[in-house]
């Protein structure tokens, strides 16, 4: 077996630079959002079109029919509608390069009941839905009909301007049609004296095309940003969601804490059964039966039924404290996770390789690193028995912040053997996951037939070291 540690908290050298300062370089990264805030701001002038002509008429026709049964189905497709087209509007600012807005949480006031009544209501209890509605049917409507204005306005000017010494030879000239050249050029001589109508008007139109096009990254950038901002107001998380995803989050990570716990006694309850509880009733039959043949003053025999009980207080005792290692080993009380990983690498079979970050021992908390011991524990029980293994590899590393806290722990078991594992109801990786998921962690499996096999426990670290 081989076991080298590696301290992975230290930034790689080869990370990326940052990226060019200066106006130009500003400039050039904003025009590259152009075409699509341009796309955007021109499709969600449709889209908003669309939303005041579909939502209106279906809501206040809704309103109305309040007094029918039908009218609070109306209103609830109404507002599911409303949630859809807010969805759309999201989805398309993703073609200006602004950050993504987070989904909402559409079920925060879900209640326990799933009655037709209580799920048909459901979308009138919660206030996003509502907020999607005002979004589509008025606020959405105002800003994208100035928005589009301003687009089409910028867009014309900017790009007609630039090529009107083009398409402006096909069109007619003269005073009759409107040739407002030979005006400008009158009333400015000391500018455009002697210069020809039509060159007059190439000019102007080329000016007024370079400044529009010059500012034009900025104005449909500015609009996109304003379309953003307010969505992200209103079709956006709340502080409310999170807390909302957080309870629940809670509240599920204490159940699957709660089942897992409650598997692992009963299995520790089996075990102690089937091992240590019979070796300590055949102990005491010994013990009887010693007790006669040395009344009976069979010295030969009562050695003998001696030295088979001490054999059998021996593997008891020796039971009793690999089940006690599997829960709280004494290694991980008295030198943290990082020694107890190590060790158990070491009493291993297999040929195995550990990477661990050593910094794991000061930003992880007791329970996590229990959990996380009993889990390799189990990982590296399978990985002997059912994988087939020659080799593994075992790496805990941190995941840091942008601050370089420490926010997540990532523990992988890597082995070469025939793989196939996979996670199903009432199986020892199951109950690994519930453990994992009782800290709000995920475990990943990766094991195609044929190997190799990949199992990774990832944990959230939420209380500071």
């Amino acid at each position: 077996m081989t076991t080298t540690t590696t301290d992975l908290s230290q930034p790689r050298p080869d990370a990326a630079r940052e990226p060019a300062t200066g106006f130009w370089a500003s400039y050039g990264r904003a025009w590259l959002h152009t075409p699509g805030s341009a796309l955007y701001l021109l499709a969600v002038f449709v889209l908003a079109m669309i939303s005041i002509s579909l939502l209106a008429s279906l809501f206040w026709t809704s309103v109305g029919l309040l007094i029918l049964v039908i009218g609070l189905p109306l209103m609830v497709l109404t507002l599911l509608i409303a949630r859809g087209l807010g969805v759309a509007d999201r989805f398309m600012l993703q073609l200006t390069g602004l950050p993504r807005i987070a989904e909402p949480e559409w079920n925060r006031d879900a209640p326990t009941s799933t009655g037709f009544w209580a799920t048909l209501t459901r979308p009138v209890r919660n206030a996003h839905y509502w907020v999607y509605l005002v979004h589509g049917m008025i606020v959405t409507p105002i800003i994208s009909t100035i928005s589009f204005v301003i687009t089409t306005v910028w867009l014309s000017v900017g790009l007609g301007g630039l090529t009107y010494w083009f398409w402006g030879m096909f069109l007619p000239s003269g005073a009759e049609n409107g040739d407002w050249g030979q005006y400008v050029s009158g009333a400015m001589p000391w500018l455009f004296g002697g210069w020809d109508a039509n060159a007059v008007e190439i000019v102007l139109y080329l000016v007024a095309g370079v400044v529009f096009t010059f500012t034009m990254p900025w104005v449909l950038g500015g609009l996109a940003r304003g379309h953003h901002a307010v969505a992200t107001g209103m079709l956006g998380r709340w502080k409310s969601d999170e807390l909302a995803a957080e309870v629940r989050a809670e509240a599920a990570a204490r159940g699957a804490a709660v089942h897992a716990e409650d598997v692992a006694l009963r299995r520790l309850e089996r075990d102690i059964h089937d091992g240590p509880q019979q070796r300590l009733v055949r102990l005491q039959m010994d013990l009887a039966a010693l007790e006669r043949r040395a009344e009976a003053g069979e010295a030969d025999a009562a050695a003998d039924l001696a030295r088979e009980a001490r054999g059998h207080a021996k593997a008891a005792l020796d039971e009793l404290r690999a089940l006690s290692s599997g829960v709280a080993p004494p290694l991980l009380q008295d030198r943290g996770l990082a020694a107890a990983l190590d060790a158990l690498a070491t009493s291993s079979p297999l040929w195995v390789q550990v990477e661990v970050d050593p910094a794991i021992d000061r930003a992880v908390s007791q329970e996590v690193a229990r959990t996380v011991y009993f889990v390799v524990a189990e990982l590296m029980t399978n990985t002997v028995k059912h994988a087939g293994a020659s080799a593994a590899t075992l790496r805990a590393t941190l995941r840091r912040s942008t601050t370089g806290a420490p926010t997540h722990l990532d523990v992988w078991v890597v082995d070469n053997g025939r793989g196939g594992a996979v996670l199903s109801s009432g199986h020892g990786l199951e109950g690994l996951r519930e453990r994992v998921a009782g800290l709000r962690g995920i475990l990943v499996v990766q094991s195609p037939v044929g190997g190799p096999t990949s199992v990774g426990a990832h944990i959230p670290l939420t209380v500071a070291p």
